[in-house]
C-alpha cells in the first residue's frame, strides 16, 4: 500500500499533490484515523482467523491488533517519557514538584506521585540523571501497529526540544534520528507507522522529506532458509560462518517471534557490518554470487532489526498482542515455554517480560494489557519477577476500556513500572472499573488527576502485596487486610478442598432429577455448582454410577477424582460465576462435580463459621482482588485467612445454621426441589380445605 520511499508511489503522491495543511495532525486526528482504518483492514482476517483452534504465523498481526484509545497512548506516554524527563530537570536542581512541571508542559494525563517519606530514594546509588541530554532518551514500542504511540512520543520530544532552546525543524531531525523506535511483524503496520512519522516531521519541515532521514521504525524480518553458506564467497572462517548462522538461526521465524528475538550472547556486528557492505567476488559467476546482492540485502535489514533488538531504550510504551498458549501455534508456543517460562501463559505478559528485559535501569515502560497478571495462579512467576520494578502508577480500567469491545470479554488495565526497585514507595492506583464506557474511565481519571481524594484512588505500597498468598496486585486492600493476611492462617489449614467427577461426557451421565423414574438404580444426588444462590439448594442433578461407576470409569474422557471425599457432607459452591459468588451446606450422599468442588473440615473447627465467613462481605471483598475474574477456584478461595475461633462463635453458628434451614424451607417450596410437597401459599390453608387445592392426580 505504501512503500518507505519518497520518489515514487503513494507517498510522493501525497507530498506533491495533498497541501501541507492535510498534514497538521494537531487539528484533525489524522494519526487516528489511519489507526482506525488499519483496524477495519484487518477485520475481515481477524474475523476468520478466531474461528480457528490454532493461529497460523499469517493470522497473528490480524487477531492480535487492537487500536489502543488516544486517552491511554497520553496516558502512557506522559507518565513514563513525560516523567523520566521531570526526573531529569529535577536532578538538574529544578525545585518544582513533579506536578507543576506537568501542568508546566500542558500534560493533562500525568497523574502526580503520593507524598513518599523521606526514606525513600527514587534514584538508584551511583546513578545520576543530572547530565542527561535530551537527544540520548530513547523510547521503543515493541509491537508499534500504526504507530499511534510514536506519534504523541513525538510531540512530548517536541515540547522538551523546544524548552532546551532547540528549533523544531532541528528537534524533528533528531526526534527522528535518536530518540524514536518501533518494530511490528506486519509490514502494512510498518508502513503506515513510517508514513505517520515522516508526515509528523514534515509539519515542521515542508523540505523534511529531502533530507534522507528514515525512521527508526521495522518490519521485522524473516530468513526462512537463508543461511551462512548463502554467504561462503565472503566469509573467511569457520567461526565467522557460526556467527553468522547465530544471528540467522534468531530471524528463522521473524515473522512470529517478532519483538520476542532476543540473544543470550553478544552478536559480532562489526562481522555482519562488514558482509553486508562488502563488494561482491569478481570472477566466475556462480548462482551464490548471482544472488549475493539480493542476500546482502536481506541481510542488511536483520542486521538493522537485531541491532535496535540488542539495544536498551530509557522508555518503553506499547499495547502488546493479546493471545493466550492455547491458539498458539507448536512454533510459538515451544519458543514462549523456553525463553519466557515466568509468562508464558499469554503473549501480553510475554511482552510485559520482553519489554522489561528492554528498558535501561531508571527508565520506564508503559503498557496497557489484560488485567488477568494481577491475580491469576499462573502469572504468579510473572509478579515475582515484577516486584523488583517499582509499580509507580496504574489505571485500573476493567471492562469497556475499548470502544468496539463490548460486554465483559476484555478486562484491562495500564500501568507504569520504573526499572529499580525503591523500598517504600507509596504507589497511585486508579480504580476505574466500575465507569462503563471508554470516556467516563477517561473523565473519571483526568478527576483524579486533579483531586486526589477522589473514593477510587488508592495510594499504597506495593510490598503491601506480598502478604497476600500469591501477591495479587490487590492496591484496593485496606491496611487492616493486608494485617489479616499477614497475622493468621489460612482456610486450607482448616478446610481441604477437593475438585470431583469429571464424567467426560454430561449428556450422558447426569439427569436433571425430574427426568428419572423412582426404579431408576444406581443414581445419585450430583452437585454441580449452579446459578447464584447462598446456603443451601441447587440440588437438581443426578449421576449414573451403577456398578460402582464402571461404565464412566471406561470412558478415556472422564477424570475419576477424589473419591474417599464423595459422598460426605461438607460446603459447595459454583466454580464458574457470571456474578457474585455463593456457598452452600450439602449433606451426605452427594456426589460432587469439577464445576461444583467442596471443601470439607479437617478438625473440630465449626463448618458454619466457614460457611458464614465465605457467604459475609468480607469473603467477596477478598475475592475481589483473589478470584476478579469470577472464576472460583478452590486455590483462590483457600487462601482466604481464617480468624480463630472466639466465644462469639456460638451465637454466629446459630445464625448460620437457621439461614441454611430458611434457605432450605425456601428452596423445598417449589417444584423445582425433589423435596417438594406443597406450594409455599398453600401453608396457611386448613387441613380440611387442603384436598380442594390439590390437582387430582397429586
Amino acid at each position: 500500500m505504501f512503500t518507505p520511499n519518497y520518489h515514487d508511489g503513494v507517498i510522493q503522491h501525497l507530498i506533491t499533490d495533498v497541501s501541507a495543511d492535510d498534514f497538521n495532525v494537531a487539528v484533525g486526528g489524522q494519526v487516528e484515523i489511519i489507526g482506525w482504518l488499519y483496524q477495519y483492514y484487518n477485520t475481515e482476517p481477524k474475523d476468520q482467523a478466531f474461528k480457528k483452534k490454532k493461529y497460523l504465523e499469517s493470522d497473528i498481526p490480524a487477531v492480535t491488533q487492537l487500536f489502543t484509545p488516544d486517552w491511554i497512548v497520553k496516558y502512557m506516554v506522559e507518565n513514563s517519557l513525560g516523567r523520566y524527563w521531570i526526573d531529569v530537570l529535577q536532578a538538574k536542581g529544578d525545585r518544582r514538584s513533579d506536578k507543576e512541571i506537568a501542568n508546566d508542559f500542558e500534560w493533562h494525563y500525568f497523574m502526580p506521585a503520593a507524598q513518599q517519606t523521606d526514606q525513600v530514594t527514587v534514584q538508584s546509588n551511583g546513578v545520576s540523571l543530572a547530565d542527561e541530554q535530551i537527544e540520548q532518551v530513547t523510547l521503543i514500542d515493541a509491537a508499534m501497529g500504526s504507530g499511534h504511540i510514536l506519534i504523541y512520543a513525538f510531540e512530548i520530544f517536541m515540547q522538551i526540544y523546544e524548552r532546551e532552546g532547540y528549533s523544531r525543524r532541528d528537534a524533528a531531525k533528531s526526534i527522528i534520528q535518536n530518540n524514536l523506535y518501533g518494530l511490528d511483524i506486519d509490514t502494512r503496520a510498518f508502513q503506515l507507522a513510517y508514513f505517520s512519522l515522516m508526515m509528523k516531521a514534515r509539519e515542521t519541515n515542508r523540505r523534511f522529506l529531502t533530507l534522507h532521514i528514515r525512521p527508526q521504525v521495522f518490519d521485522i524480518p524473516e530468513t526462512g532458509i537463508l543461511t551462512s553458506s548463502d554467504f561462503q564467497e565472503l566469509l573467511k572462517n569457520e567461526d565467522e560462518a557460526k556467527s553468522l548462522d547465530y544471528l540467522l538461526d534468531k530471524f528463522r521465524y521473524g515473522n512470529e517471534y517478532g519483538s520476542l528475538i532476543q540473544f543470550e550472547k553478544p552478536v559480532d556486528w562489526l562481522l555482519i557490518d562488514r558482509l553486508v557492505n562488502a563488494d561482491i567476488p569478481a570472477g566466475q559467476l556462480s548462482l551464490n554470487t548471482i544472488l549475493l546482492a539480493e542476500n546482502q540485502a536481506k541481510l542488511s535489514e536483520i542486521a538493522a532489526v537485531g541491532k535496535v533488538l540488542s539495544k536498551k531504550f530509557t522508555v518503553g510504551a506499547m499495547n502488546p498482542p493479546y493471545m493466550g498458549s492455547g491458539k498458539m501455534d507448536a512454533n510459538l508456543g515451544k519458543y514462549v515455554k523456553r525463553h519466557f517460562p515466568n509468562s508464558k501463559s499469554d503473549l501480553f505478559a510475554v511482552f510485559m517480560e520482553r519489554l522489561r528485559a528492554m528498558t535501561c535501569t531508571d527508565g520506564y515502560y508503559a503498557m496497557i494489557t489484560q488485567h488477568a497478571w494481577m491475580f491469576l495462579s499462573s502469572f504468579e512467576k510473572l509478579r515475582e519477577v515484577l516486584k523488583e520494578d517499582t509499580l509507580i502508577n496504574m489505571a485500573h480500567l476493567g471492562t469497556r476500556a475499548f470502544e468496539e469491545i463490548g460486554g465483559e470479554v476484555v478486562q484491562s488495565t495500564t500501568f507504569v513500572f520504573k526499572v529499580h526497585s525503591v523500598p517504600n514507595y507509596i504507589g497511585t492506583y486508579e480504580r476505574l472499573v466500575n465507569f462503563d464506557s471508554q470516556q467516563k474511565k477517561q473523565e473519571a481519571y483526568l478527576r483524579a488527576v486533579k483531586d486526589n481524594q477522589v473514593d477510587y484512588l488508592y495510594r499504597t505500597n506495593q510490598a503491601n502485596f506480598a502478604k497476600i498468598p500469591g501477591m495479587p496486585i490487590a492496591y484496593w486492600a485496606s491496611d487492616n487486610l493486608f494485617r489479616l493476611f499477614n497475622n493468621d492462617v489460612e482456610l486450607s489449614s482448616k478446610f481441604r478442598g477437593k475438585e470431583g467427577l469429571g464424567t467426560g461426557d454430561n449428556a450422558r451421565f447426569l439427569r436433571q432429577w425430574f427426568e428419572l423414574s423412582e426404579m431408576q438404580k444406581g443414581w445419585y444426588p450430583y452437585q454441580k455448582g449452579g446459578s447464584y444462590r447462598k446456603w443451601y439448594g441447587n440440588n437438581e442433578y443426578y449421576v449414573n454410577w451403577k456398578n460402582n461407576g464402571l461404565e464412566m470409569k471406561s470412558l478415556p474422557k472422564s477424570n475419576i477424582r477424589n473419591m474417599e471425599y464423595q459422598n460426605r457432607t461438607g460446603i459447595t459452591w459454583s466454580a464458574i460465576s457470571s456474578g457474585k459468588p455463593s456457598f452452600r451446606y450439602s449433606v451426605q450422599n452427594f456426589f460432587f462435580d469439577s464445576k461444583g468442588p467442596m471443601m470439607f473440615g479437617l478438625d473440630a473447627y465449626p463448618f458454619q463459621l466457614v460457611l458464614g465467613l465465605l457467604n459475609s462481605k468480607v469473603a467477596e471483598f477478598i475475592l475481589s482482588f483473589l478470584s476478579p475474574t469470577l472464576d472460583y477456584r478452590l486455590g483462590q478461595i483457600q487462601k482466604i485467612p481464617l480468624l480463630p475461633v472466639k466465644e462469639s462463635a456460638m451465637s454466629v453458628s446459630k445464625l448460620v445454621d437457621s439461614s441454611i434451614e430458611y434457605s432450605k424451607n425456601d428452596w423445598d417450596s417449589f417444584e423445582t426441589s425433589w423435596d417438594f410437597t406443597h406450594h409455599p401459599l398453600l401453608s396457611h390453608i386448613a387441613d380440611d380445605n387442603l384436598s380442594h387445592c390439590r390437582s387430582p392426580v397429586g
